[in-house]
């Protein structure tokens, strides 16, 4: 077995969901230096593995190709870039669980597992006979997460559930876009993370708490619970103030200005989040900051038209790179709108382990998005885990796994 470090080491995790949401969450478990055992169906694993282009192929050289690289062939051995994304730091056995050996291998797995991960619809695994209390009769310290689309009880419980479908129910597209009837939706399947996002720290908080009961317990999320999680400031504007958001664009609602601006050869976000800020923004420019309208953030925010109007007549003599360098200067946060091969090759974004080498079985050398978080201990050296594992083929510990099970 792996070798592991990390806070959650001595955790076992089994991993029955698919897709985004659950996985996520396991892989969040797994960079926590959790061992996780992803349990997939024999015919085509993880519906993920199939969902692309683009997709990467072995070659004969050991190391992965794209498409184009690889020429005509069949579809053996490839990976979507997809499954890749978010399954790192995990073994594969294939389990077929309408079949009775397969399905005690799983409750093999279950007896002696810490954590279990489902996104099934509602009523699946009590068809498949590994419901709740069948679950915990085998082992009475499990922790079982579960994830559905919106919700496992109410009205609409056990509604299936994809992430645009959730973005647009739980109201994140209707504030998101260019106008009020422009409706967008996040570029990332941002739900089905969020879910994952608070099923792991579900996770984490009922691993605590058994140490004091002895007991494991059930946490559940969902993707529509995860996105309503998320409205923030949004949702009391309805809730407190009776107010509907719509979207408006790269304008914040209530802070100004706050956004994209045009320069001269494209366009700067700044953040003016105080009046002290507005100030040391307007002396810098040369503007006046008790101009009539908008002297007060809420009278900059009820004639955003007219500061957005200000702020682009200064910023049209200005190059973005000369803008950027000002705005610094006299301490105004600001960015500029990068695209995702310049993060990438961004050397702020290496310095934060965001980027990470790993050694696939079938594709060769491969870097992938890193885990979010970094630990030190409390003389500053950082003891993050250095080394993670690429996501596995299918089935590719399965041998390991049944051996380990007859062994323990």
């Amino acid at each position: 077995m792996t070798t592991r470090n990390g806070p959650l080491s001595d955790l076992l995790v089994v991993d029955l969901s698919r897709a985004l949401a659950g996985p996520h969450a396991t892989m969040m478990l797994g960079d926590l230096g959790a061992r996780v055992i992803k349990v997939e169906n024999p015919k085509g694993g993880d519906d993920t593995r199939g969902w692309g282009p683009p997709f990467r192929w072995p070659s004969a050289s050991g190391h992965g190709g794209t498409r184009e690289a690889a020429g005509a062939q069949d579809d053996t051995g490839r990976e979507s870039t997809y499954f890749l994304s978010a399954n790192r730091n995990k073994e594969s056995i294939a389990l077929d669980l309408k079949d009775d050996e397969d399905r005690q291998v799983l409750v093999d797995l279950v007896a002696r597992a810490d954590v279990l991960v489902e996104n099934f619809r509602t009523g699946v695994l009590e068809r498949l006979g590994l419901g709740i209390e069948s679950l915990q009769e085998v082992n009475p310290r499990l922790v079982v997460l579960s994830i559905t689309g919106f919700g496992h009880d109410g009205p609409e419980g056990g509604r299936a559930g994809y992430d645009q479908i959730a973005q647009g129910e739980a109201g994140l597209m209707s504030i998101t876009g260019s106008a009020p009837d422009d409706p967008q939706k996040v570029g990332t399947p941002i739900s089905d993370i969020l879910a994952g996002m608070y099923g792991a720290y579900g996770v984490v908080a009922a691993l605590h708490e058994r140490e004091s009961t002895g007991r494991g317990t059930v946490v559940r999320t969902s993707l529509l619970a995860a996105t309503v999680g998320v409205h923030a400031f949004q949702g009391t504007r309805w809730s407190i103030a009776g107010e509907v958001a719509r979207a408006q664009g790269n304008h914040h609602p209530s802070i100004s200005p706050y956004g994209l601006f045009r320069c001269r050869d494209g366009a700067v976000q700044i953040a003016v989040g105080s009046e002290g800020l507005w100030h040391d923004f307007c002396a810098g420019f040369g503007l006046d900051p008790d101009a009539e309208g908008v002297a007060t953030n809420p009278e900059r925010v009820s004639r955003r038209e007219r500061v957005v109007e200000l702020v682009e007549s200064v910023f049209a003599d200005w190059d973005a790179a000369a803008l950027l360098d000002r705005l610094d200067e006299i301490g105004i946060p600001a960015g500029k709108v990068r695209t995702i091969d310049e993060v990438y090759a961004w050397e702020q974004t290496a310095s934060q382990g965001l980027l990470v080498d790993v050694e696939h079985a079938t594709l060769g050398r491969l870097t992938l998005p890193g885990p979010p978080l970094r630990f030190f201990d409390g003389g500053g050296r950082e003891v993050t885990a250095t080394e993670h594992a690429a996501p596995p083929v299918l089935d590719e510990n399965g041998d390991e796994i049944r051996a380990w099970l007859k062994e323990t």
